[in-house]
């Protein structure tokens, strides 16, 4: 089975605050000697299974991440492809570039360093028989439903997930879900919204963790450095 991951790395990061020239955008956000973005594709190309890697991203940071890339010295390669003005387009721009061969296709976000190689797995396998799964984890805080700043409803917590990557489909379904929202000029939020309006297969969900955070503000750097040592002994 041919499994192509597709990590998108061209936001702006503008949660970030702009400490430093090219350190507000979060995925080149060092971390213990490290963009994040390199400890995200070293869980990818560790993962048995996993035959293409591709990072979608400005044309203006080709030439440094490749740099980061050969440095790193990854277990698998991974090819750059030019990303879009949003996570869509980046995506459907690496769709693009995928062998006809594709079976599977992943989309994980640069940001989140410490998804676990067994989730990886899981999701992958819930997807080839399925057609569609995502990473999720139920919310452990009650959820009010509001209009303005008043309460309209209390959402019972097990009918709801918080979606997470990497979120995992069948190749030919997740072009046909591109296809159809550039069509329409729809933009989703995820990749599982724009699978979900072709009505065509219900989305899984497997487990996640709340180790899989994506870092997005300053603070969660904090929680990056923490379950780093952790990951790695230190």
């Amino acid at each position: 089975m041919r499994v192509a991951v597709i990590i998108p790395a061209a936001g702006l990061g503008t949660r970030m605050r702009p400490e430093k020239a090219g350190t507000s955008r979060k995925q080149f956000m060092q971390l213990e000697g490290d963009p994040i973005f390199i400890h995200t594709l070293r869980k990818f190309a560790a993962t048995p299974g996993v035959t293409d890697i591709v990072l979608a991203l400005r044309e203006d940071d080709m030439e440094w991440v490749r740099a980061s890339i050969e440095k790193a010295q990854l277990a698998k390669p991974v090819r750059l492809v030019k990303g879009g003005d949003s996570r869509q387009q980046s995506v459907e721009n690496a769709l693009r570039t995928l062998d006809k061969d594709t079976e599977i296709v992943a989309v994980h976000d640069a940001v989140r360093p410490f998804i676990e190689m067994q989730t990886i797995a899981a999701v992958i396998e819930e997807a080839a028989k399925c057609g569609a799964a995502i990473v999720g984890v139920v919310p452990v805080d009650t959820v009010k439903q509001v209009h303005r700043n008043k309460i309209r409803a209390t959402i019972p917590r097990d009918r709801l997930i918080l979606a997470q990557t990497p979120q995992v489909f069948q190749f030919d379904l997740l072009k046909e879900a591109f296809e159809r929202a550039s069509a329409d000029n729809f933009t989703g939020t995820d990749e599982a919204s724009l699978v979900e309006r072709l009505e065509k297969v219900e989305v899984s969900v497997v487990p996640g963790s709340d180790r899989n955070i994506k870092i997005t503000k300053p603070t969660d750097m904090d929680l990056a450095r923490l379950f780093f040592r952790e990951e790695h002994g230190k």
